[in-house]
């Protein structure tokens, strides 16, 4: 079965499939303004960390077509500081809009940033694709994987990143089995991938976050792979809050333990993921039907150590030590935007 496009640009208008509704509904939200947009990446309308770099790479275009010449810098960057400011942890959304200011510079008119969105859009497809050709060997015949939250489809344009050498290797027939987790308090793992892995006919179980150990204690883990929405300088990876669990059991079970990382979430300009901001989303998705007035601790993200971590997944290579990886990254074909300090 083929998955509906997680992000859709027709005749100057943004779509976005509103991943909130899934999988009981499939339905689009056409964006119409900026303030939309940002709301549409706050809300997790669109979420992953290369999917949402798309979306507000077309965003920020899209709010450019009316501009006046003579306030098309000035307006842009304002603009682009404000979709930054919808979610901080992801690097991608700081990536994409850089590019766009970098194009800016050059050509500063709306149809040229359209362009680079469209080109940020196209080559997203072709990274994935090559992350799954060479994370494809982790997953042998009847392995058993675990992934957490959503780095599938319905994070980047396709494939996904975490999933992508899972697609590689049912495309050629090679039999497995991936084990979900749930990832609360908004259940990604359950809404999500565990939905598009049994559309495309992957062997799929989910299970409660809380499970992961008692799996791998059973010998029911051979591999651990998710995706990241930021792998520092050093290594560390900031990715969905639970992840840093896996990686401690894996580290225990001796259970290796793989990340799914694009040239664009590799961000050279922060040492380590101390320095990340960590966004804190609201109580109210903890509570749900608990108790209101209890107070609530929800950090969106937690950070993985590089030394938990078991090789990094790129679409030049697999690295498995930070000097490995930041040489991969130097080779990437993609855009290097420099820093724009919005």
């Amino acid at each position: 079965m083929t998955l509906p496009e997680t992000i859709r640009w027709r005749d100057h208008q943004l779509q976005l499939l509103d991943q909130r509704q899934l999988p009981h509904h499939v339905s689009y939200l056409t964006i119409t303004s900026l303030n939309a947009a940002w709301t549409a990446i706050h809300s997790l309308t669109v979420r992953g960390a290369p999917a949402i770099g798309i979306a507000a790479a077309y965003a920020l275009a899209q709010s450019m077509r009316q501009v006046a010449p003579d306030q098309f810098r000035e307006t842009l960057i304002k603009n682009a500081a404000y979709l930054r400011s919808a979610r901080p942890t992801a690097v991608n959304l700081v990536w994409a809009t850089d590019v766009l200011l970098d194009t800016a510079e050059v050509e500063p008119n709306y149809d040229r940033l359209v362009e680079a969105a469209i080109g940020i859009h196209e080559q997203d497809a072709k990274v994935c694709q090559q992350i799954g050709a060479h994370g494809a060997h982790l997953i042998p015949a009847y392995a058993n994987i675990l992934t957490h939250c959503n780095a599938g489809s319905l994070a980047v344009s396709q494939q996904g990143t975490a999933t992508a050498p899972m697609y590689h290797q049912h495309a050629k027939g090679v039999p497995f089995h991936v084990y979900v987790d749930e990832t609360r308090p908004l259940y990604q793992g359950a809404r999500l991938t565990a939905w598009e892995l049994d559309q495309r006919g992957i062997d799929v179980t989910l299970i409660c976050d809380n499970m992961a150990a008692t799996l791998m204690d059973q010998g029911k883990v051979d591999l651990v792979i998710v995706g990241t929405d930021r792998v520092t300088a050093n290594g560390d990876v900031i990715n969905k809050i639970g992840t840093l669990n896996l990686a401690i059991l894996c580290k225990h079970f001796a259970v290796p333990f793989y990340v799914a990382c694009p040239a664009s979430t590799y961000d050279k300009r922060t040492p380590s993921g101390r320095e990340v901001i960590i966004e804190e989303r609201d109580a109210s998705e903890v509570r749900q039907q608990h108790a209101a007035n209890v107070r609530v601790y929800n950090p969106a993200f937690d950070v993985t150590p590089a030394n938990l971590v078991s090789g990094v997944i790129t679409e030049h290579g697999i690295a498995h030590t930070t000097e490995e990886l930041s040489q991969l990254i130097t080779r990437s074909s993609l855009n290097t935007p420099r820093a724009h300090p919005t």
